[in-house]
C-alpha cells in the first residue's frame, strides 16, 4: 500500500478502537470515513480528525444493516475517491453466563459484530474487486480463537469471523486478486465497552490483565492496513501465549479459565441491573477511546514491537548465527 494519503472506511469509529485508529490514520492525512450509530461520538470524532490534519467524513451507520453500510460506502467514494482501506471494527455484546442471554440478544449480538463485518467486508468487496486493489482489515480478538466464560456471546462471533476471513483469504489468492484482507487479533483493551455493554452480572465488567491501551491497537491496525499481505497480526504477549496455548493443551486452558477468568472480568464494584446499554441503540454522549482502567493499561507491548520488525529480528539471529558458526571454525582452526 501506499504511504501517501488515502480513503480509508471505519465502523466502529465513535469510541474505543475505531475512535483511536480513526486518529492514528488522521495523521497520515488520510480521508476518514467514520461510521457508527453515536451521533455524538461521531461529531467529537471527526473534529479529533481534522484536528490532526485528517478529512473527516461522518456517516452515520449501523452496520447490522447491509443496506446503510452500501449507502455509505458510496457516498464516501462517490465525494472522496475509491476507498483505499476497509477496518470492520464495529462491535456489540451481552456480558454473562450463556443461560443469562436471550435468543433475541444473541442475534443482535450476531447482527452486529459478526454479520457486520459481513456486510462491510462484501461492501468492500463490491468496490475494491473491478480496481483489483485495496486492504480490508478485520479487528480481531484472541477470542476469535480461545473462548472464555461470561463472554460466549461475543467469542462465538470473533470465532466466525474468522472462520469467514480465512475463507474469502483463500478466494483471493485463488484468483490471485491484488486485494488482501488481514485480521488483528488484539489483546483485552482499555475501552469504552465495559460501561456501555449490555451486563447480565452484578459487578462491573472489565477487561482481563494485562491490560493495553486503545492506541496501541490502533497502530497494529495502521500497520496491518499498509502490509495486507500478511495474513494475520497478534498484538500483546497474552494475545500470543493464549493463541499458542489453546493449539496446544485446550483442556488446560478450560479449566484454567474457569478457576480463573470470573473474579478475572469482575471489577470490584457493583451495576445497576438496569443500566443503559447501547445493544440495540447508542448510549447517549461522547465515550472517547479509553475506558476507566487507565491506571493499570500500557501503550506498549514487547511482543508487538517484536512482531513488528521481525524481518530485522530474523536478520539479526541469522547473523549472529553465522558470526558464531564463524567463530566456532576458528576456534577449531
Amino acid at each position: 500500500m501506499s504511504q501517501a494519503p488515502r480513503v480509508v472506511a471505519i465502523t466502529g469509529a465513535s469510541s474505543g478502537v475505531g475512535r483511536a485508529t480513526a486518529r492514528e490514520f488522521a495523521r497520515t492525512g488520510a480521508t476518514v470515513g467514520l461510521l457508527a450509530r453515536g451521533e455524538q461520538g461521531l461529531e467529537a470524532c471527526a473534529q479529533e480528525v481534522r484536528s490532526l490534519g485528517g478529512r473527516p467524513v461522518v456517516l452515520s451507520t449501523d452496520v447490522a444493516e447491509s443496506e446503510q453500510v452500501q449507502s455509505a460506502a458510496e457516498r464516501l467514494e462517490r465525494e472522496h475517491g475509491p476507498i483505499d482501506v476497509w477496518v470492520n471494527n464495529a462491535m456489540a455484546t451481552v456480558f454473562g453466563e450463556a443461560h443469562t442471554i436471550t435468543a433475541e440478544e444473541y442475534r443482535r449480538v450476531t447482527e452486529v459484530t459478526y454479520l457486520g463485518v459481513v456486510h462491510g467486508t462484501l461492501t468492500a468487496l463490491h468496490a475494491m474487486l473491478p480496481r483489483d486493489r485495496g486492504a480490508i482489515v478485520q479487528v480481531g480478538s484472541a477470542l476469535a480463537y480461545r473462548g472464555i466464560p461470561l463472554q460466549s456471546a461475543y467469542c462465538a462471533a470473533k470465532h466466525a469471523i474468522q472462520g469467514f476471513t480465512e475463507s474469502l483469504r483463500c478466494e483471493l489468492l485463488h484468483h490471485s486478486s491484488g486485494v488482501h484482507v488481514t485480521m488483528v487479533q488484539l489483546p483485552a483493551l482499555n475501552t469504552p465497552q465495559f460501561e456501555v455493554v449490555r451486563a447480565r452480572v452484578s459487578h462491573h465488567p472489565r477487561p482481563v490483565a494485562p491490560v493495553y491501551q486503545p492506541e496501541l491497537a490502533a497502530r497494529a491496525v495502521v500497520a496491518a492496513a499498509e502490509h495486507p499481505a500478511r495474513r494475520e497480526w497478534w498484538v500483546g504477549g497474552s494475545t500470543a501465549l493464549s493463541t499458542m496455548g489453546n493449539a496446544i493443551v485446550p483442556g488446560a486452558g478450560d479449566r484454567y479459565l474457569a478457576r480463573t477468568n470470573y473474579a478475572a472480568q469482575l471489577a470490584e464494584d457493583t451495576i445497576s441491573p438496569d443500566r443503559p446499554d447501547n445493544l440495540f441503540a447508542p448510549v447517549p454522549g461522547d465515550h472517547g477511546a479509553r475506558g476507566r482502567f487507565s491506571g493499570e493499561s500500557t501503550e506498549h507491548s514487547v511482543q508487538w514491537t517484536l512482531t513488528r520488525h521481525r524481518r530485522l529480528l530474523i536478520g539479526a539471529g541469522l547473523a549472529s548465527a553465522v558470526a558464531a558458526a564463524a567463530g566456532i571454525k576458528l576456534r577449531g582452526r
